[in-house]
């Protein structure tokens, strides 16, 4: 009955016109409403706690809205059963949903054995400041609730929670990143805080403006915008020596490229080769010829030692890097697996005479390696 009188009052102002309204009747005409669909949200919530699944689903098919939207007003009007200061504050319109819904989420994270007493007084707390304050500010006021109803449990409190956003971020840390294919590489990441804030640091330390001014000449800006933090990104990972990082197959995390003693010596333009399948242009691979981190390996040049015979039971760092240009993959038939991913398997058993070279070795992937040693 209450609903149906509700859509009678709004019939009578479905054609009224508004054009004459001064600002001030504009400002405090909409003031009204937004409390009016306040009272209406309560309402709607209070309801809702009420619905099962399909209820739930029927109201929202009806109705053309996302199910997660109505399945957000079932969760308030759960949470307002408990939150009567919230509920009453909902009814009145001097909230509006934003706000009820970040109370409740901050109410939600206080500890769960904290005296009633002290909830009740955070939820009254939170009421009053969000006649001053929009959603995002009561956001930031819930996260430092604790200090205003029990400081003396602050520190303990946040402790524990940072140490728990801490593992939980570590969890969700993930990259991805692809080639396009026309020389650049495009990714997203997710890191804890921690982590961001010291790449920052990393990455503003190279976009200093001594530091640019050396680098790119006067005139640099001053502030770094997103170009320059890619820029800086790439000179700290080619900063970055491969004794600092661990090793994967055996060698550190090095990129080898193949060039011609010819290109090195600036006699012959031609692509050079990565380990990784890709090219670079032969001034590039100059540049970095000589940094951290990358490996040239110069064909026709001065070669390193790669026959120890039977003086070492593992294949060296130089060995390692020469197997895995010469294979590329693991060398099982239909297994791809990267080199930094295999090991160097001796042909014959060095237990048994075989030597530790190049020519009697071969990258196997973990799986095929431990395959073929059950089978000798």
């Amino acid at each position: 009955m209450a609903v149906a009188h509700a859509h009678a009052e709004l019939d009578t102002v479905t054609d009224a016109s508004v054009w004459s309204m001064t600002p001030e009747e504009t400002r405090a005409t909409l003031v009204e409403i937004t409390r009016l669909k306040a009272r209406a949200a309560e309402f709607e919530a209070r309801v809702a706690e009420h619905a099962d699944d399909q209820t739930l689903d029927t109201w929202a098919h009806q109705t053309r809205q996302r199910r997660p939207a109505a399945l957000r007003a079932v969760k308030l009007g759960q949470a307002l059963v408990t939150r009567s200061h919230v509920r009453a504050a909902l009814a009145a319109g001097d909230l509006v949903v934003e706000q009820a819904q970040v109370i409740v989420e901050a109410l939600a994270a206080l500890p769960g054995d904290l005296d009633p007493g002290l909830v009740d007084k955070a939820e009254r707390h939170l009421v009053a400041e969000a006649r001053n304050h929009d959603a995002r500010v009561l956001r930031l006021l819930g996260k430092r609730l604790l200090e205003v109803v029990a400081p003396d449990l602050v520190d303990a409190y946040e402790a524990e929670q940072l140490a728990k956003e801490e593992a939980d971020a570590l969890v969700a840390a993930k990259f991805k990143m692809r080639d396009d294919g026309h020389g650049k590489c495009h990714g997203t990441f997710t890191i804890p805080s921690f982590h961001g804030a010291a790449l920052t640091k990393m990455l503003m330390a190279f976009t200093n403006p001594k530091h640019r001014t050396a680098t790119e000449g006067a005139g640099a800006p001053r502030r770094p915008g997103p170009q320059a933090l890619g820029r800086a990104l790439c000179e700290l990972i080619e900063r970055i020596g491969d004794k600092d990082l661990p090793s994967t197959g055996g060698v550190g995390a090095t990129v080898v490229v193949t060039i011609p003693l010819e290109v090195l010596e600036e006699r012959l333009q031609q692509a050079c080769l990565l380990d990784t399948g890709g090219k670079i242009s032969p001034a590039l691979a100059r540049r970095l010829a000589c940094e951290a981190g990358l490996l040239p390996v110069v064909l026709g040049g001065r070669s390193q030692i790669l026959d120890l015979g039977r003086k070492r039971r593992f294949h060296t760092r130089a060995q390692r890097i020469a197997i895995a240009l010469r294979d590329q993959h693991c060398t099982e038939p239909g297994c791809d697996w990267p080199p930094a991913m295999c090991h160097t398997h001796h042909d014959q058993p060095w237990a048994h005479g075989g030597p530790t070279d190049t020519e009697h070795a071969r990258l196997l992937c973990p799986r095929h390696h431990a395959r073929y040693h059950r089978r000798t």
